[in-house]
């Protein structure tokens, strides 16, 4: 890839919810691929809901610095909230600042919190789920999609993870659903906006993957192991966030410029 006009370079992936779980993963993958890699993510201790989200718990300033030396020289640490369009700006902006451009956007950052039926849901969490999981996107695609647009010849990707809740209504959990299944929407909807651009837009669904948003499920169920969501795959197990992540680093680096505006389901045959 190159921009119009300089010499060949190293391409650029942006990630955000790098700091672990599959946004880690994913970054890890596109950094031993070559790219260089920024990492966005929200410490705990820059959160206005760190000290109360029930069984949520953010990732901290050490996540975030174990996920960027898993990157080794590629991995690039930034700070910022999803949530904030002026702070996604200022990373894009020192990217390309640093980098010349963005060619693959990962919009991995994400929140859950429930434990209540829709009807007792309180504004404070209807508000959280949809601007961490939902809005996040849109302002990830607002910064960097003029950025891809620039580069010459087009081939730039944006993927946005989802949920298996999407595509199932799950109880308790109604904020987060509607959230996810709005990212479907979105997706969709920047794939028939981007159309010839050379610029794809898909989204991946995960199931029940091993790591901190299945822990806060488990406990907004009451669960004391979050092994239990096993029963609902056909594959009989939880899926590892390095199962998702090297869909995704298909999707950024090897899928067919056809591949646009879908939704993967990475789901081990989920059964709700």
């Amino acid at each position: 890839m190159a921009t119009e006009g300089t010499e060949q370079r190293e391409p650029v992936a942006i990630v955000t919810g790098a700091a672990r779980g599959i946004g880690a993963a994913v970054a890890a993958r596109l950094a031993d691929r070559g790219l260089h890699v920024a990492l966005v993510d929200l410490p705990h201790e820059l959160s206005a809901e760190a000290a109360h989200t029930g069984p949520w718990r953010h990732a901290s300033g050490t996540d975030l610095d174990a996920a960027t030396a898993r990157c080794g020289a590629r991995g690039h640490p930034h700070v910022a909230d999803v949530r904030d369009p002026v702070a996604l700006r200022r990373v894009v902006d020192e990217v390309v600042a640093h980098h010349g451009t963005v060619d693959v956007v990962v919009a991995a950052a994400g929140a859950q919190a429930g434990g209540a039926p829709l009807w007792e849901t309180d504004d404070d969490t209807w508000r959280w789920m949809v601007e961490a999981n939902l809005t996040g996107v849109f302002n990830l695609a607002r910064a960097t999609i003029p950025e891809m647009l620039r580069v010459s010849p087009r081939r730039g990707r944006f993927v946005a993870i989802a949920s298996a809740a999407a595509h199932t209504g799950l109880p308790l959990l109604s904020a987060y659903t509607a959230a996810k299944s709005g990212v479907v929407g979105l997706v969709r909807s920047l794939a028939a906006e981007l159309g010839d651009t050379g610029i794809t837009a898909n989204a991946v669904c995960p199931g029940s993957t091993r790591g901190h948003m299945l822990d806060a499920s488990g406990a907004i169920y009451g669960l004391t192991d979050a092994q239990a969501f096993a029963e609902q795959a056909r594959i009989g197990r939880l899926i590892e966030p390095d199962e998702i992540a090297s869909t995704i680093e298909w999707l950024c680096l090897d899928a067919p410029g056809a591949l646009t505006g879908e939704v993967i389901d990475v789901d081990g045959g989920f059964r709700g």
